[in-house]
Parts: structure tokens; sequence; C-alpha cells
């Protein structure tokens, strides 16, 4: 078993090719754009980023059998797609803080955060055309439309207060599920996944991503706002049912739910009652529910790795290791 500070130690070597593909992409762009989106590439991709989303790329292409030493420059557009997302995200949220410092959109202006964005979306697309083909590029696609559908589906469930929690895995599937998923399976395609391969990778990844958003909803309410680099309750505040919020209204018991529903109908009462709807989700173990909830999810992931022969043990380990470690993240 691969135990996370010793994952690091394996991943860094792929880590430091990741960070070097992303240099040298920016660098070769430079000179035919503006200034200014290459100031804000900059300050965006340099700015504290893990590199989650290319590091599965690059191990799930490793997995297989024909690893491709450019799997290093197509694995550098998830993190392109990934951060036009925050970049959009945070203008949506009308945020002040991404990882521990001044979102784009506050340093740059709004206008610009969105360009920025769209740039990395139409780089992300034109750098899976050229290394990963036509059938990533379908994969790619069908993830980014995901992306946006799930927000739409999220954005409807905010006016929906007794969400199940099928309706919360719908607007999850979309929201982040397709695009781990994804990344999974197109790093394999890239290294010659066979179906029963590229079906495992996918499998994975949508569970993989399923895992992580709970967790980012549980740090929403439970982080420590110098590691996570933003304040706790945005979600409540912007009305999100995520899973512990919705798995408290589903167990609380009259009284308390018509107190739940008060807060979440009242703008005022969603930012003055944190410490109060907080509360609630832990007495009726929202937290420990949703916990829970994350690690079934990462413990199916790991299960659709067992298609791998053992000769690829090492690369199995290491993609069962990244599902520990984003399960156990502080931020």
């Amino acid at each position: 078993m691969v135990e996370t500070p010793v994952l690091l130690d394996v991943v860094a070597p792929d880590i430091d090719r990741i960070e070097k593909a992303i240099r040298a992409d920016i660098d070769n762009l430079s000179g035919d754009l503006d200034k200014l989106l290459v100031e804000i590439l900059k300050y965006g991709l340099f700015g504290g980023g893990k590199r989650f989303r290319p590091l599965l790329a690059v191990v799930s292409s490793r997995l297989c059998e024909n690893f491709r030493e450019d799997i290093y420059e197509l694995a550098i557009a998830f993190e392109y797609l990934h951060l036009a997302t925050l970049f959009h995200d945070d203008v949506i949220d009308q945020a002040d803080t991404r990882r521990g410092r001044a979102a784009v959109c506050k340093v740059y202006g709004v206008s610009a955060a969105i360009l920025a964005g769209d740039f990395l979306h139409a780089r992300s697309m034109e750098i899976i055309g050229r290394h990963g083909g036509v059938d990533a590029l379908d994969i790619f696609c069908q993830a980014t439309r995901g992306m946006v559908d799930g927000e739409f589906i999220q954005l409807r469930n905010t006016q929906n207060y007794n969400q199940s929690e099928d309706d919360y895995f719908e607007a999850i599937n979309g929201k982040t599920a397709l695009l781990i998923s994804a990344t999974a399976e197109i790093g394999g395609l890239a290294g010659g996944a066979d179906a029963i391969e590229q079906k495992a990778l996918r499998e994975y990844g949508r569970n993989l991503g399923y895992g992580f958003q709970i967790v980012d909803d549980l740090l929403d309410y439970l982080g420590d706002e110098l590691k996570t680099g933003k304040a706790v309750g945005n979600d409540l505040a912007e009305g999100k049912m995520t899973l512990p919020l919705i798995i408290a209204m589903e167990h609380a018991h009259k009284k308390d739910k018509e107190k739940l529903l008060h807060i979440l109908t009242s703008s005022e009462e969603k930012v003055a009652s944190f410490s109060e709807v907080y509360d609630l989700i832990s007495k009726y173990n929202g937290f420990g529910l949703a916990r829970k909830k994350a690690e079934q999810c990462m413990s199916k992931a790991i299960e659709a790795l067992a298609v791998f022969p053992e000769k690829k043990q090492k690369d199995r380990e290491i993609l069962a290791g990244l599902a520990r470690y984003a399960l156990h993240r502080e931020k």
C-alpha cells in the first residue's frame, strides 16, 4: 500500500514533468498572446495547484500497455480546463479568494477572468485533439457539456430544499465526476487501453469524482480556512444544498427541519446562521454520514482497478493512493 507521504515522493517526477510541460506551453504561446492574458494565465496556473488531474491522466496512461512520452503534453489540458472552471466559478460566486490569495476576477476584473477562462477552455480542446485524437476529443467534449449541465442542475436545485441524494448525485456527476472520469479514461486511451480497461478507468474516475466533491462539501463546513484558502460557509451562503445539509434535512425532526427551511429561504439568515446550521447538521450526523458515503465512493473507485494485471501493481497503487489522498485532504 502506498501511503500519502510515500505517494508524494513516488509521483514527484511526474509532477515535475507536468509542471515543465505547462511552463513550456505558456512560454511557446506567449509571443502570440496579449501580455495581460499571459500575466493572468501565469497568475492562475502557478498559484498553488496540486496538478491532481494531469497526474491522474499520466498514471492512467502508464497503467496500460503503450505508454507515450507525449502524455505530459496531453495531460496539461485537464489542468487548463479545471482552471478555466475556477476562473468562471469565482466570477459566478463573486469569490474574493482562491488558493489563499485574491481570485483572478478580483485582481484583473470580471471580463478579463471570463476571457482568460475561455482561452484555457479553447486551448485544452486544441491539446486534446492534437495529442489524443477524435475519440479522446469526443470524451472530453461530452464531459465539458456535462459540466455545464451539472451547474445548471445545481442552480435549479438551489430552490429545492427537499432534495434527495439522487438529486445531489445527478448534479455532481456533471459538475465534478464527468471531468475526472474523462481524465482517467482519456489517459488510458492514450496508453492503448482496451474496452474493459477504458470502462474500469471511467468507473474509477467517476467514483473518485463523487468522493472528491463530497469531501469539498465537508471542507466548506469543517475546513481550516488557513489550509483551504477560502472561508467556510460559502456553500450555505450561496444556497447550495450539499450532501451534509441534504442528509440533515432528510433526518431532521419537524421543528428542526422548519428551522433549517427558514434559514435557507432567507438571504440574511443563510449568512448569519452558519453556526446554527452547522450544529443541526452535526445533530443529525450529516457530516459523519456524508463522510461514510465518500468512503464508499472511494472504495468503489479502487475496486474498479482490479482488472489491471499484477505487473501494473505500482501504478494501481498510485491511483488507489490518489483516491485515499482525495478522501483525507484538508484543502
